[in-house]
């Protein structure tokens, strides 16, 4: 069934965007700190070799044709109904890991490894595949302004530092980001960005380094075919880390 949608796709790929929610249940009660957002590079780069060996090692080698960022979105593990515990991951019977790009050779890779698993290996969790859809339907702009909304923290960075929202120098360095990110696609870069909303901050640590940032809503201007990029890609860097999934 995966094969058959991506192929009916793949040929209006910049029309109609397209994620893949994968549901899963983990063996565990609680992820490890370290395990929330580490293992997502990983995950991705054995997928997609999985599938396309030399795709996998050119993108993590060098990025995307001459660009070093890597067009590919993915979140942490998102349980529904996880118990809230203080300082605690907790999962439930009710996980998902969702994952994206606007690049159909990227995503069809990922959607062929995705067909044939039955468990994602994360960290120290195994993670038992229950099921997974492709996802259609980016958020369409109303008088020319979308808004979008993250469900994972958006890492934005100025001379080594994280920023959060509300910092000086956030505004501007996401827009140098998403206009990056409309160069690599060969789309106009959008306009007018406005933080609309910002969530508590949250730091992770990712292969020992730290990962400070926030959930965010934002307004912006941009070509719609660019507002469907984004939505399979995510806001700001470390996408590939399971940062800035827009919900």
């Amino acid at each position: 069934m995966a094969f058959h949608v991506f192929g009916f796709v793949s040929g209006v790929w910049w029309q109609v965007a397209m994620r893949v929610r994968v549901d899963v249940t983990a063996d565990v009660p609680s992820l490890r700190w370290e395990d929330v957002h580490g293992p997502a590079r990983g995950v991705v780069y054995g997928l997609i070799g999985e599938h396309d060996p030399a795709l996998a090692k050119s993108l993590h080698d060098e990025g995307w044709r001459g660009h070093p960022l890597k067009p590919v979105g993915v979140t942490s593990p998102q349980f529904r109904g996880a118990p809230h515990k203080k300082g605690v991951y907790t999962t439930s019977p009710e996980g998902s890991v969702w994952f994206g790009s606007p690049v159909p050779e990227i995503a069809s890779a990922l959607v062929a490894a995705l067909a044939a698993r039955t468990e994602i290996v994360w960290g120290a969790a195994r993670l038992r595949v229950r099921g997974f859809a492709v996802d259609f339907g980016a958020p369409a702009a109303v008088d020319g302004v979308v808004e979008l909304a993250t469900a994972t923290p958006v890492v934005i960075r100025h001379e080594g530092r994280d920023l959060l929202p509300g910092d000086e120098h956030f505004v501007e360095r996401m827009e140098h980001n998403l206009a990056h990110k409309a160069d690599v696609l060969g789309m106009p870069a959008p306009r007018g960005l406005k933080v609309l909303e910002a969530g508590p901050r949250r730091r992770f640590s990712v292969r020992g380094a730290p990962r400070i940032g926030a959930q965010v809503r934002v307004a912006l201007e941009a070509d719609p075919r660019f507002v469907e990029a984004l939505w399979s890609w995510g806001l700001g860097l470390d996408t590939v880390q399971g940062f800035g999934w827009i919900r």
